[in-house]
C-alpha cells in the first residue's frame, strides 16, 4: 500500500503545531522588561532570524533524510566525530528545553492553586510530573495523538482569547496604555525599563527567539513529504510568518491593555496578568497548561530518541539503546530525565535565565548546520547524500546569512550577567550555571566518548 505523503498545507500546519509551544506563554514578561515598547520589534527580528535558519535546515533535509535531524546533517557533512559531538550537544539542548517546559507547567499549576513555589515544592512537582510523563510514554502512540490534539486546541484557543478579549477591552475603554512603560519606575525612583542598548536588545531577541524554536525538527520527516526540496523552503517560512503575526498581535494587544502588569507580575504566564477578570485568567492559564503539558509529552518522546538513534549507530554506548519488554527506551529516557531536571535545578528554576540558555545552546548547531549545507552544495560532504536539486540562494546565500546573524548575536550576548548572580548589589559568578554549560559542552561529550571507545575496545577483544 502506498504511504500518503504530506502536501504543502499539511507541512505548514505541522510546522505551526511544532513551533507554537510554551515560548509565547513564558517569554513576553521578560522580553518586555528588557526592551519595553520595543518588545514587538524583538519578536519581529526573532521571526526573521528563525525564518532564515528554518529555510537552511529545510535545505539540509533535502540532502539527508535520516532520523536525527542536526546529528544526521552534521555526520553527513563533516564525518563521524562532528556528528557525534553535534548529536550530544543537540541532545543536551533538547533536554534543557524539556526542562524549561516542565518548569513552566509546574509553576503555572502552582500559581493556579496558590501553592508555595519554594525550591523544594517545585522539585517535588518535577518528580511527580516526570512520573506521569513516563507512564504516558509507556502507554503508546494513541495517547500521544490525543494529547497532541488537545495541546493544539489549548494553545491556539488561549492565544486567540487573549487577542479577542484584549481588542474588546481596548474598544470598550478607548484607552491605550502602550507608552506607560516609558514612565515606569522602581521603588528607588529609577526607570524600571533599562535604557536601550544593542546588548539588551540582543538578549531580548534571543529570549523572544525561544518562542520560535521547533522549526529545526520539522524537516526531520522530509521523506514523508511531497517534493520536500520544493515545499519545505516555502512552507516553513509561511508557518513562521503566520506565527509571527499571532505572536506580535498577542504582545501588542497585551502591552496596550496592561503593560505594567506584564512587567511586574509574579505570574509564570505573564499574559494572564493583563486581565482582571478571574474567569478569563483561569481559562488562559488552563489553555497554557494544556499547551505546555502536550509539548512536554512530545519532548519526552522525541528527545530520548536522539540519544537512542546515536546508540543504534554505535556512536554512543549501545546499552543506551536498550528497550524494555514494552518497547520503551528506558535507559535513554532516564538519562534525558536527569538532564531535564538537573539543569533547571542548577539555575534555581529561574525561567527567563533557563530560556535564554536553552536558546543559546542551540546556536552551536545554527553555525555548524548552515556551513554543512554549503558543503553539500559544493560536494565536499564526508558521507553519501541524496541527489537533490541544488539552489544557490537556499544552499549558500541563506546559510552564510545564518552564520553571520548567529555570530553577531553571540558577540553581542551579555555573557557576564547571564552567568552571574547579584549578591549585596554586586555580581558574582553563578558556578551552578557555569558548571551546567560545561557539563553540556565538555563533560557529557567526553564521558560518552570515553564509554563508547571503551565499549569498542571490549568488543574487539571478544572477537
Amino acid at each position: 500500500m502506498t504511504k500518503t505523503k504530506l502536501g504543502f498545507w499539511s507541512i505548514v500546519l505541522l510546522a505551526i503545531n511544532s513551533i507554537i509551544g510554551s515560548g509565547i506563554f513564558l517569554t513576553p514578561g521578560s522580553v518586555v522588561s528588557m526592551v519595553g515598547t520595543k518588545a514587538p520589534l524583538a519578536y519581529f527580528f526573532a521571526a526573521i532570524f528563525a525564518s532564515v535558519l528554518a529555510i537552511t535546515f529545510a535545505a539540509a533535509a533535502k540532502y539527508v533524510n535520516k532520523s536525527g535531524a542536526a546529528y544526521s546533517y552534521a555526520k553527513a557533512a563533516y564525518g563521524e566525530q562532528m556528528g557525534f559531538y553535534m548529536g550530544v550537544v543537540r541532545f543536551f539542548s533538547a533536554s534543557v528545553a524539556w526542562g524549561v517546559m516542565a518548569v513552566g507547567v509546574i509553576r503555572t499549576t502552582f500559581s493556579i492553586f496558590g501553592w508555595n513555589q519554594s525550591f523544594g515544592n517545585i522539585t517535588l512537582g518535577f518528580v511527580v510530573l516526570m512520573l506521569i510523563i513516563m507512564v504516558i510514554n509507556m502507554m503508546g502512540r494513541r495517547i500521544f495523538t490525543i494529547i497532541n490534539d488537545l495541546s493544539t486546541i489549548g494553545k491556539l484557543g488561549a492565544l486567540a482569547l487573549i487577542i479577542v478579549a484584549g481588542v474588546i477591552l481596548l474598544l470598550k475603554t478607548g484607552t491605550n496604555h502602550f507608552n506607560e512603560l516609558n514612565q515606569m519606575t522602581n521603588s528607588a525612583g529609577k526607570p524600571l525599563i533599562p535604557a536601550f542598548s544593542t546588548s539588551g536588545f540582543v538578549m531580548a531577541m534571543i529570549s523572544a527567539f525561544y518562542a520560535f524554536t521547533g522549526f529545526e525538527a520539522v524537516a526531520t520527516g522530509s521523506e514523508d513529504m511531497k517534493e520536500p526540496e520544493k515545499n519545505l523552503p516555502r512552507a516553513i517560512p509561511l508557518a513562521i510568518l503566520v506565527i509571527a503575526i499571532v505572536y506580535i498581535c498577542t504582545i501588542a494587544v497585551a502591552m496596550m491593555v496592561n503593560p505594567v502588569a506584564m512587567v511586574t507580575t509574579k505570574q509564570v504566564v505573564a499574559l494572564v496578568a493583563i486581565f482582571h477578570n478571574k474567569v478569563l485568567q483561569d481559562i488562559i492559564l488552563v489553555g497554557a497548561i494544556i499547551s505546555m503539558f502536550g509539548i512536554n509529552v512530545a519532548s519526552s518522546f522525541h528527545t530520548p530518541r536522539v540519544l537512542e538513534a546515536m546508540a543504534n549507530e554505535k556512536q554512543v554506548p549501545q546499552f543506551i539503546a536498550h528497550r524494555t519488554k514494552r518497547n520503551f527506551p528506558l535507559v535513554s529516557f532516564m538519562i534525558t530525565l536527569v538532564l531535564a531536571i538537573g539543569i533547571p535545578m542548577a539555575f534555581q528554576y529561574n525561567l527567563p535565565t533557563i530560556i535564554v540558555i536553552s536558546a543559546t545552546v542551540r546556536f552551536f548547531e545554527f553555525i555548524v548546520i548552515p556551513l554543512g549545507v554549503i558543503r553539500f552544495y559544493r560536494g565536499t560532504n564526508r558521507e553519501k547524500i541524496l541527489p537533490a536539486r541544488k539552489n544557490y540562494f537556499t544552499d549558500v546565500v541563506l546559510p552564510v546569512l545564518s552564520v553571520i546573524i548567529t555570530v553577531f548575536l553571540l558577540l553581542r550576548y551579555d555573557w557576564v550577567s547571564e552567568f552571574s548572580i547579584s549578591r549585596a548589589g554586586h555580581l558574582v559568578p553563578n558556578w551552578f550555571a557555569i558548571f551546567g554549560m560545561c557539563f553540556g559542552f565538555i563533560i557529557l561529550p567526553l564521558g560518552l566518548f570515553w564509554l563508547t571507545r571503551r565499549e569498542r575496545v571490549a568488543n574487539k577483544d571478544h572477537r
